[in-house]
């Protein structure tokens, strides 16, 4: 188990082992509220390596290391906040229907009487 102390040597590591075995690897984020601290987990069931943090500035860097493992999860190419384009749903042809109303009347409660 590595601890790694430069943010950048822990996401570059973090993603190679990524891609050397995408099927094996596991990706864990634990936060002890009571330290104050985020401890950042990847393994390959071969190698661990940790990334362990209590400064504020760090979320963001964490933030981006999710969005870039998610987005090698899912084979999609990193798209950067300057160049997101708000997508639009595509129309369908037909037109949704609506259900119909079964026509029934509503039955009234009937009153205890004492």
């Amino acid at each position: 188990m590595v601890y790694f102390q430069i943010w950048d040597e822990y996401q570059h590591a973090a993603e190679e082992m990524y891609q050397n075995s995408p099927s094996e690897t596991r990706y864990v984020s634990s936060y002890r509220h009571c330290d104050g601290k985020l401890v950042l987990k990847v393994t390959d069931n071969r190698t661990c390596i940790k990334y362990a943090t209590d400064q504020l500035n760090d979320l963001k860097k964490f933030d981006r290391l999710n969005h870039s493992l998610m987005a090698k999860m899912l084979n999609v190419k990193e798209v950067s906040s300057e160049m997101k384009v708000e997508q639009t749903p595509a129309k369908s042809e037909a037109p949704a229907k609506t259900p119909e109303s079964t026509g029934g009347s509503k039955k009234k409660k009937k009153k205890n009487k004492k």
